[in-house]
């Protein structure tokens, strides 16, 4: 039973974060829209860097590999996902008219699939716990899941605050925003099971995910949040979710 609330905890923190739809309007001002948007771009690069890439690359030197290899390989391979994505399939091919739902969509699977090793990095702790040979307490494995859970807050809340201002109701909002982190407790529970195969190519998963992260930031968040001239609105979005993730990435790593 503590293994599974301890698998939960980040998925919690994702459904906290999109039931702050339900405290919003029903349409967000432009000026703060661009924030979030800003915000979300913050939280989203200083994830990629202290939650994704920073770690891919210790767990390299670690294994006495080339630290820079793999993860600058796997942060390749995630940008030319979502832009094969961008390009190949059709549901993506908005018109401007639909701008603001690409944005949101994207925003989505960027979140949803930075999810997934994270979830695996709770289950290759849990499976480090459970083993009693990797040294590491059930209390590390809690400090870690309540770390992701803090940094999945403000992840729910950039995925139904959009939804809802583009029309979508605060359920449907509140729901898409809560499915986004439901792959963690999966994808923890399938690291458990298949360990062995799974811990190797932790450094390219972690690695791809950022590069996700980053593509969706490039190409979406940053031109949206900068749609007014003479606006520093999103930019001031952009620096407090940067320095907020990086704080909590830091002091809860």
């Amino acid at each position: 039973m503590n293994i599974i609330i301890g698998i939960l905890i980040p998925f919690i923190g994702t459904t906290f974060g999109s039931a702050l739809v339900f405290f919003m309007k029903n349409k967000i001002k432009s000026e703060v829209e661009r924030f979030l948007l800003g915000f979300a771009s913050g939280v989203m690069i200083a994830a990629s860097v202290w939650s994704l890439l920073i770690p891919a690359i210790e767990m390299e030197q670690e294994a006495n590999h080339i630290a820079w290899l793999f993860p600058s390989i796997g942060f390749m391979f995630g940008i030319l996902f979502l832009l094969a994505i961008d390009f190949v399939v059709p549901y993506f091919k908005f018109s401007k008219r639909d701008s603001k739902l690409k944005r949101t969509t994207m925003l989505i699977m960027a979140v949803t699939i930075h999810n997934v090793p994270e979830g695996m990095a709770v289950g290759a702790v849990f499976a480090g716990f459970l083993s009693g040979n990797a040294g590491i307490t059930y209390a590390a494995a809690l400090a870690l899941t309540i770390g992701i859970a803090v940094q999945n807050f403000p992840e729910g809340a950039i995925i139904s605050m959009p939804l809802k201002s583009e029309g979508y109701s605060k359920i449907r909002s509140f729901i898409y925003g809560t499915l986004s982190g439901i792959v963690e407790p999966i994808a923890a529970v399938i690291t458990i099971l298949l360990t062995s195969v799974m811990t190797p190519i932790m450094p390219f998963l972690l690695s791809f995910a950022a590069g996700a992260m980053i593509y969706v930031v490039s190409e979406e968040l940053i031109p949206g949040a900068n749609t007014l001239k003479q606006s520093s609105i999103g930019t001031i979005g952009v620096s407090l979710g940067f320095v907020l993730m990086m704080i909590l990435d830091v002091a809860l790593g």
